[in-house]
């Protein structure tokens, strides 16, 4: 059942572990598994085929290999758009308003004594959530329903890449009493053919080849002895 349903109830232990599983999940992280479960069951703030989506989660960051989880959360996270955790380059991108945004944000969390990191952005979604954990219920359901439409882009990118994260997102619209269904979502843009590396000894650039991607004969050019003697002067 919703928190948020028709009587805001606090679920501040739900709130900070769906902040920490949005977490890159290193050694930390993961040896604290057990203990973001149990904080899940004893609030029941969720349902029960919810908890059952997040144990299965909590279940994958703690048995495939370390270096896999935290790949899948890098080539995730930080180098999707669509799935980015900062929501406001879903909404603003890198135009100037991003910059204000970040200031009043900032000072909403410091009037409320909230002080971030020097390593934490504002507008990252773990820290939003802490700080709704932080607020009483009525408070929470008010400042989380003002992101539940980025939320719901987030969480309709990680279920079209079937991702177990998109029950992280799933339940944040949980209990904000939104229902977690699926919106369209743009395709990220590719990366331009012309900024990719080649292969290693397989040729650079392309550009000025006579057969682009065959391989590519050493030229040596014959020069005079005048030029030689001039380009030692």
């Amino acid at each position: 059942m919703p928190i948020f349903s028709s009587r805001p109830v606090p679920a501040v232990h739900t709130l900070r572990v769906l902040a920490h599983l949005l977490r890159y999940p290193d050694a930390e992280l993961r040896a604290h598994l057990g203990e973001l479960s149990e904080a899940l069951h004893a609030e029941r703030a969720l349902g029960a085929s919810r908890l059952a989506e997040l144990d299965a989660l909590l279940l994958r960051l703690g048995s495939l290999d370390p270096l896999r989880v935290e790949s899948d959360y890098v080539e995730l996270f930080d180098r999707g758009h669509s799935t980015s955790l900062h929501l406001f380059e879903h909404v603003h991108g890198d135009s100037r308003d991003r910059g204000p945004a970040m200031i009043d944000l900032i000072q909403t969390y410091e009037q409320a004594g909230l002080l971030l990191g020097d390593d934490e952005l504002p507008d990252h979604l773990p820290v939003l959530l802490e700080f709704a954990s932080t607020q009483p219920a009525p408070q929470a359901r008010e400042f989380l329903g003002e992101i539940a439409h980025i939320v719901r882009v987030i969480f309709s990118a990680l279920l079209k890449r079937h991702s177990p994260y998109a029950s992280v997102l799933a339940a944040v619209l949980d209990l904000v009493g939104e229902k977690a269904e699926p919106v369209p979502v743009a395709a990220d843009p590719e990366l331009d053919e012309s900024w990719a590396e080649p292969e290693a000894f397989d040729g650079c650039s392309s550009a000025g080849q006579a057969k682009p991607g065959a391989a590519q004969p050493i030229r040596i050019v014959k020069t005079s002895p005048s030029t030689v003697q001039g380009a030692l002067a």
